[in-house]
């Protein structure tokens, strides 16, 4: 994994000591609340409902368990024993006191790690598929350019006050992990028809108040011009992006306004301006920092294992946690281990500090020191050798870290909601907590098979409500929490945006209205057919009589 040079080592250090005297002046009075809150939001510190939340980034989805371990401290000194790893492949604590901010800096700092552009209109945390390198299906490695785009736009003088928050997402295979299609910029790693690699360039995607799924701009683009390309983008965005409506201010919106043609007409005379020049890539930069990401020496290992398949079949717990928590990788012998976050009744991607600990000791023991976050809110040990997978499975079993339940209905992405978030208008941690006490039982789960559950408390739609196969957004009615359900939403390579099935439903109904909503799929489905499958097939026309009776169907 990558490691801070000197100008990485001294940008954090340099901003960790400014951010000091900031914090200073704003304890002193000699900042108002105003004058500070931009310096804040540009070193990821958010005023929340009740107290400040720090947002640290974890480019994309990468730890050492060294980290690991000082986000366990960080959880365990100055917050309240806990962290909570977002959909952006980031960790936020919700408790820090603001005296002690510069300190919690200083100490990620000692590790490679900080906040820097967490918040603001800049260009935030750049996320990839969290199977980066070990994938059987890759092209490349999309962390490399992930890297080279946190170097080009950490305080890009250009790009630091953008007209809204900016948001790129990388995949190096074409099954899409990372979500390109609902973001700013999304690239696509393939080969042209020459076996050449480079990227297909997707703009204009993003969900909140106004969703829409990005349009490819560019089919092909050499690997060498991606600095380039992407600063055309910036520029246009940056010219024409509305800035006296912070609704209509992402790039979504001027590419919609526009046309995604136009759009990219705009983007490639910019482009003339820049292809070939100070910002194509030199292959032994490219070099350099790929070397970085070299894969572990990890040799083959032939199979069967006895090992690994003799728990599989003695053991029905382990079979299952095995059928829905392990990965294909792409080396023999070997797996990625896919870490729940999600256990009954739990608050999703919250993980304790001892946890954490410990995931830094199994990831040194079994994974060559790597963890990594999804953008599922739960964590991945990225290569583990198949043999130890039941002593692992034994040992995340006694942390309360082995739920069998990766993409299935309990696996629910929720914001942190009202409970914590000033912009909320219904809580979503307590939605998702019942819905997974409704479903507790693993084997009634693995009967449903996947079904990807996203909630939402606001518009923003930080649980990324828009693309769950059923989403579900918190809305305010007269002082009281009411929730909107959309189905067939999808983020990967054939993204969808999820339709709105009827009226809201009362906070104490929403739960019963999911699981008729899952009833009525199990009675619909045919033979082999995950959710997603039976509601392209049938629509919305089911599930809307069986949720409020035919009056409502025939109206529609």
């Amino acid at each position: 994994m990558y490691q801070y040079d000197e100008y990485d080592q001294r940008l954090v250090d340099e901003r960790v000591e400014q951010f000091r005297d900031q914090v200073r002046r704003r304890l002193s009075g000699e900042l108002s609340e105003d004058e500070f809150k931009p310096l804040r939001l540009m070193n990821g510190l958010y005023l929340q409902l009740h107290a400040y939340m720090l947002r640290v980034a974890i480019p994309y989805g990468t730890l050492s368990s060294a980290q690991m371990r000082t986000l366990a401290t960080l959880a365990r000194r100055w917050d309240r024993g806990y962290g909570h790893f977002t959909t952006r492949q980031n960790i936020q604590y919700n408790w820090p006191k603001l005296e002690d901010v510069p300190d919690m800096l200083a100490e990620l700092a000692k590790v490679g790690m900080h906040a820097i552009q967490t918040s603001g209109n800049c260009i935030r945390n750049v996320t990839a598929d969290h199977f980066a390198g070990v994938a059987r299906d890759e092209i490349e490695d999309p962390r490399i350019w992930a890297e080279i785009i946190r170097q080009w736009s950490t305080l890009h003088p250009e790009f630091s006050f953008l007209p809204r928050k900016f948001k790129i997402a990388i995949t190096g295979s074409p099954n899409d992990r990372a979500a390109v299609k609902v973001h700013d910029i999304g690239l696509r790693m393939l080969r042209n028809a020459d076996g050449d690699v480079g990227f297909e360039v997707i703009v204009g995607g993003g969900q909140g108040r106004t969703p829409f799924i990005g349009e490819t701009i560019r089919a092909f683009l050499p690997k060498q011009h991606l600095l380039s390309y992407l600063e055309a983008i910036l520029r246009v965005y940056n010219q024409y992006g509305r800035r006296d409506n912070s609704f209509k201010a992402r790039i979504k919106i001027l590419v919609n306004a526009l046309g995604a043609a136009e759009f990219a007409r705009q983007v490639e005379a910019e482009w003339a301006h820049l292809r070939d020049g100070a910002l194509t890539l030199p292959a032994a930069e490219v070099d350099r920092i790929a070397a970085q990401f070299a894969p572990p020496v990890l040799p083959p290992v032939a199979e069967p294992i006895p090992a690994f398949d003799m728990a599989r079949l003695t053991d029905p717990a382990f079979g299952r946690w095995a059928r829905t928590n392990l990965f294909a990788h792409k080396v023999p012998g070997y797996a990625s281990v896919l870490i729940s976050l999600k256990p009954v009744g739990g608050v999703p991607g919250d993980a304790t500090a001892d946890q954490m600990d410990a995931l830094a000791d199994l990831a040194d023991r079994y994974s060559q020191g790597e963890i990594r976050v999804t953008h599922g809110q739960n964590l991945v040990l990225p290569s583990v050798g198949k043999a130890h997978l039941p002593d692992l499975w034994q040992q995340l079993t006694a942390l309360g870290l082995a739920e069998a339940n990766i993409g299935l209905v309990s696996d629910i992405i929720a914001c942190p909601g009202l409970d914590y978030c000033a912009l909320a208008n219904a809580r979503s941690i307590p939605i998702a907590q019942r819905i997974s006490q409704r479903f507790a039982d693993i084997g009634r789960q693995h009967d449903i098979g996947e079904l990807q559950l996203k909630i939402s408390g606001c518009i923003n739609a930080c649980g990324h409500h828009h693309v769950g196969h059923i989403g579900i957004l918190g809305v305010d009615k007269k002082g009281e929490e009411f929730y909107q359900i959309t189905l067939g939403g999808k983020a990967e390579e054939d993204a969808a945006l999820g339709k709105i099935v009827g009226p809201a439903f009362s906070y104490d109904a929403v739960v019963d209205a999911v699981e008729t909503i899952v009833d009525t799929y199990l009675v619909e489905r045919r033979s082999g057919e995950r959710f997603i499958d039976t509601y392209r097939r049938t629509g919305l026309a089911p599930f809307r009589a069986r949720l409020y009776g035919e009056t409502i169907d025939a109206a529609a």
